[in-house]
């Protein structure tokens, strides 16, 4: 499949939610969160000087999104106010990153688990409730990435970016998580953000392969999209929920290598809707 470019001219583009109608999305070093259309109309919703990663929606209808660098979640009202929705600096050891909100406003949130410079380390989840309750969740992720949560709402996967590998977790009612296992090792492959369809596939993006593939549970790769640039982020939406997009950029990096705003929506459309969230 070749894919199709719907946006040009991001930075670093994270964080897709098909929502409302539009795509949304986070570019970290514009330092704002976006929504495009299918069109390709790109219009500003908010700027996050703190730089803004993962986004998802409280039952209100009020968005909630991570605020990387001050380590926090915070919530978009339906007035245009934002708000501290829950003071994540006493589980997150690096930069809080991507997030995955449940239908009853529970968010999952990943962090770097170490500041740029320094040692290595684990991560630990953070379990933040619709009330903006913080839970400390699991531990000794290799870099917790994206998340997906199924239809029933009561399983959880997320990507391990340094471990190459998919783990699984049963959701109780509580919300707390449960039953930790692996979904899927990727071998070279390396995930970063993820989307779930309706035949229990996984679209993850690649961002060291210049990929996005599809993986089913126990690591069996059963479709790969080849990209010009690296893929950081994808999102299944669409009036029918076959659209992948996908969020691509040359680097990573900030201190410059975002600034020639060489980032991109890029697009295929596949055979199995998504589900889930986010």
């Amino acid at each position: 499949m070749k894919s199709e470019v719907l946006l040009r001219g991001l930075a670093f583009g994270e964080g897709p939610r098909w929502h409302d109608g539009k795509l949304w999305f986070s570019d970290f070093y514009r330092h704002g969160i976006f929504t495009v259309d299918v069109s390709g109309k790109e219009e500003l919703i908010l700027e996050v000087p703190s730089q803004p990663s993962g986004l998802g929606w409280l039952p209100s209808g009020d968005l909630i999104f991570v605020s990387m660098l001050d380590r926090s979640l915070k919530r978009l009202s339906s007035d245009g106010q934002v708000h501290l929705h829950a003071d994540l600096s006493g589980i997150a050891t690096g930069p809080c990153n991507d997030m995955v909100v449940s239908s009853d406003g529970t968010a999952y949130v990943g962090n770097f688990g170490f500041d740029e410079g320094e040692d290595y380390a684990q991560a630990s989840l953070a379990i933040v409730y619709a009330d903006g309750r913080v839970l400390a969740g699991p531990s000794g992720f290799d870099f917790p990435n994206g998340t997906v949560i199924d239809p029933a709402g009561r399983r959880l996967i997320v990507a391990e970016s340094y471990g190459r590998r998919l783990t699984a977790f049963s959701i109780e009612e509580n919300g707390a998580l449960t039953d930790r296992r692996e979904f899927a090792d990727l071998g070279k492959r390396v995930p970063d953000g993820i989307c779930l369809d309706a035949q229990g596939g996984i679209w993850v993006a690649d961002p060291r392969n210049r990929s996005c593939f599809r993986v089913l549970e126990g690591g069996e790769v059963t479709e790969v999209i080849e990209l010009e640039f690296n893929c950081f982020a994808c999102m299944l939406g669409g009036s029918d929920r076959r659209t992948l997009f996908m969020m691509t950029a040359p680097a990573a990096g900030g201190n410059g290598l975002a600034d020639g705003l060489e980032g991109r929506v890029e697009t295929v459309r596949v055979e199995v809707a998504g589900v889930g969230l986010p």
